[in-house]
This record gives C-alpha cells, structure tokens and sequence, in this order.
C-alpha cells in the first residue's frame, strides 16, 4: 500500500466533518463494504473489553450493512435517541501510522466531538482515542475498521456513531 501520513490523516479529519455535516451517505462511502464499526465497553477502569461477539460493546456493527441500517434509522426520524439530531464538531488529532499487514494500514488518532443537544439545550464533549484499518480503494482510502476507546463512558444522555 502507498498511503502515507497526510493521505490517512485526510481521510480521519474527512469522517468527522461529513459526521458534522450529517451527509450520511458520504460518510457511509467511505466504508468498505468488510467494515467493522466498534466501540467495546469498559470491563474494569483500565480495561476494555476485547471480544464483540462475546462481551458487551457500546456499539458494534460488523459489517458496513449494520451502519446503514443506522443511518436509516436516523434519517427516518423514528430514532427516538436522535430525533432531533444533535449538533456536533468533530477534532481529530495525534494521527500516526502504527502498522501494516495483508494490505490493512493501521492508524491510530485521538478525537474529542462535542455534541449539542437542541432539545435539551445541553452540551457534552466525548473524547478518547481510534484505531483505523484503512484500506485502498479503486480511487482513495477506505475504512475497513473502526475501533473506538471513549475516555469518558458516562453517557449524559444519549451516544450515536455521529458522537465518536
């Protein structure tokens, strides 16, 4: 693969303003179709849990079909956590390649989104830290995963993927 640093940390910086943006289907075309979405819950105060299939996770969607499912139910209004949607601002940052295996860049990045609540007239900040498998497409970089550490899992009201 030929990516380097700038291609990765574009596409990173890309995923949060088309999130802030809510154009779902351009966040969703950056997916490959393989993709895993995941963010496990905490097992102890230092612990993540490690497996999605058999502990509890926060989210998982282990396929890119699982995220449009999602989408779909936000963009239906029937989504009784995100009607109306929250507004939110996405900063990446520390972005640096770790690894490379069977074509699978390895991408690590911390985040921090803060979220507004219209409704509520509230506001929170989620933060915490990503590793991204990237992987080439036919024109540009593709999520192949998505695994998400959040820092602070006192969830004030509500947690979507368009808060991470």
């Amino acid at each position: 693969m030929s990516a380097n640093l700038a291609e990765a940390q574009a596409l990173l910086v890309l995923e949060g303003m088309l999130l802030d943006e809510q154009d779902w289907d351009g966040w969703l075309a950056l997916y490959d179709e393989d993709a895993e979405f995941w963010m496990p819950a905490w097992k102890s105060e230092t612990e993540p849990t490690t497996d999605p299939t058999r502990e509890l996770s926060m989210i998982y969607y282990a396929g890119r079909s699982g995220l449009e499912d999602r989408v779909q139910r936000i963009r239906s209004g029937k989504s009784v956590a995100s009607t109306p949607l929250r507004r939110t601002a996405h900063m990446v940052g520390n972005v640096m390649l770790v690894g490379q295996a069977d074509g699978v860049l390895s991408v690590k990045s911390t985040f921090n989104v803060h979220v507004y609540d219209t409704r509520q007239k509230t506001q929170h900040v989620f933060f915490g830290r990503t590793t991204h498998g990237l992987v080439q497409g036919k024109a540009s970089l593709r999520i192949r995963s998505k695994k998400v550490i959040l820092a602070n899992d006192c969830i004030p009201s509500m947690l979507d993927i368009y808060c991470v």
